[in-house]
C-alpha cells in the first residue's frame, strides 16, 4: 500500500484540463479535497520568471501536468504582451521542479505534447532536442515521464534508464467517433508512411482495412524547413464508396492532410473523417474552413491534450474528444502501483460498442420493417 500522498501541479498552460483530472481524481479516491498542489509560477517583466511551492511536500507523489504546445498563454515582456513558446513552457515545467527542493519522495512529468517531438532523430549537423530535454529532465531527479502518441516513440532511447509511458489515445477517440457517426464499410488511410504504424492500430481496433500515401518529395529544393511535396500516391484498396478515417499525430499547417482528403474526395470515398491526437493549426484555421465548405471532409476528432482555440471548438466541424477521464486514471494507477496492462489498449472496448451499435442497428430496421 502506497503511504504517500498525491500531488498533483497543474502548469497555467493546462488548466482545464488538470481541473478536469483533479475533478475525475478525487471521484476515483472517494475524496473531497483537490489534489492539485498550492504553488505560484511568477513572471518579470525582463522574461524572467520563478515557482513558488506554498504547502508541505515531503514525501509525496509529485505529478507535473503541462501543456508545452499551449500558445495562447501570454505575459507582459518589456512592455509588451508576449506569447509563451513551447521552450518557455519547458522551462517552467525545470522551475517547478528545482522548487521542491528534492523534497519529493518522487517526480513524474506529463506532457501529453512531448516537449521538441519533432526534432527526435538527427541528420548531420543539426540538433537533438528532445533526447537532450529527456535527459535534462532524468538529471534533475524526474523518476518517470509520461506522454502521449509521440512523434518516435524511440526517442526514450535517449534515457534508457528512465520509464518513459506513451500512451495512445486512440479508444477514445474511437469511441466518440462510433457514438456520434454512422459508419459504414470503412477504410483507414495513413497520410503518409510514418502514419502507418499508427493507422494498422486503429484498423486493428475496428477490423477493418488500411492504405497509405507515400509523399514523393522534391529533394532538390528546401520551402520553410521542408522538401516540398510533388506528388500524393496512394498505395490499398480502392477507397471509391467508402467511409474512411485518414489517421496522423498532429494537425500542423494542414497541408499535406487536406491534400491526401482532396485525393480521396476525387476517388469518390463517402464520408472522410480526420482523425488526429493533436491539432495545432498552426497556421491558423481558414484553410479548414474553406475545405470544410468546399466538402473536402465531414470532421475532424481531436483531443484535449494540447490547446485548441475556443472559435474551433464552436465550429461544425471539429469534435474535441475529452480525454481527462483517460488521464486521471493512468495517474491513479501509477501512483497506487496498481497493474497497468488495462491501460494500453482498449481493443476490447471498442470491439464490444461496434456489435453493440450494430445489434441496435439491426433492431431498428426490424421495427421499421
Amino acid at each position: 500500500m502506497n503511504n504517500r500522498k498525491l500531488k498533483l501541479l497543474v502548469m497555467p498552460n493546462c488548466k482545464e484540463l488538470g481541473e478536469k483530472v483533479d475533478k475525475e481524481l478525487k471521484r476515483l479516491n472517494k475524496q473531497e479535497e483537490s489534489f492539485q498542489l498550492d504553488y505560484t509560477p511568477e513572471r518579470f517583466s525582463n522574461g524572467e520568471g520563478k515557482v513558488r511551492i506554498n504547502e508541505n511536500i515531503n514525501n509525496i507523489d509529485l505529478y507535473i501536468l503541462s501543456d508545452v504546445g499551449n500558445y495562447d498563454i501570454t505575459y507582459s515582456y518589456h512592455g509588451r504582451i508576449h506569447h509563451m513558446s513551447p521552450d518557455e513552457h519547458f522551462e517552467d515545467i525545470k522551475r517547478s521542479i528545482a522548487a521542491t527542493s528534492g523534497h519529493c519522495a518522487k517526480i513524474n512529468v506529463i506532457m501529453p505534447l512531448l516537449y521538441q517531438s519533432r526534432q527526435d532523430k538527427r541528420k548531420g549537423n543539426e540538433s537533438l532536442d528532445c533526447a537532450i530535454a529527456l535527459q535534462e529532465l532524468e538529471n534533475i531527479g524526474v523518476k518517470n515521464i509520461m506522454t502521449f502518441d509521440a512523434h518516435n516513440s524511440s526517442v526514450c532511447n535517449a534515457i534508457p534508464r528512465l520509464p518513459f509511458e506513451n500512451f495512445y489515445p486512440t479508444h477514445r477517440i474511437l469511441e466518440e467517433l462510433i457514438d456520434n457517426e454512422e459508419i459504414k464499410d470503412l477504410l483507414v488511410i495513413a497520410p503518409d508512411m510514418g502514419a502507418m504504424e499508427r493507422a494498422r492500430y486503429y484498423a486493428e481496433m475496428l477490423g477493418v482495412d488500411v492504405g497509405v500515401f507515400y509523399k514523393r518529395r522534391d529533394l532538390s529544393k528546401v520551402v520553410n524547413g521542408k522538401n516540398p511535396i510533388v506528388e500524393h500516391m496512394y498505395m490499398g484498396a480502392s477507397p471509391e464508396g467508402k467511409d474512411v478515417i485518414i489517421v496522423d499525430d498532429m494537425i500542423s499547417s494542414g497541408a499535406s492532410i487536406l491534400e491526401v482528403a482532396e485525393f480521396l474526395r476525387k476517388k469518390g470515398v463517402d464520408k472522410i473523417f480526420l482523425i488526429v491526437t493533436f491539432s495545432l493549426f498552426t497556421e491558423g484555421i481558414d484553410r479548414f474552413k474553406e475545405a470544410y465548405a468546399n466538402g473536402l471532409f465531414d470532421k475532424i476528432y481531436s483531443t484535449n491534450l494540447t490547446y485548441v482555440p475556443q472559435e474551433v471548438k464552436e465550429t461544425e466541424w471539429f469534435q474535441e474528444v475529452d480525454c481527462s477521464k483517460y488521464l486521471a486514471l493512468i495517474i491513479n494507477t501509477y501512483y497506487k502501483r496498481e497493474d497497468t496492462s488495462s491501460l494500453w489498449n482498449g481493443k476490447k472496448k471498442i470491439i464490444n460498442k461496434i456489435v453493440k451499435k450494430k445489434e441496435s442497428e439491426e433492431k431498428q430496421l426490424q421495427l421499421e420493417i
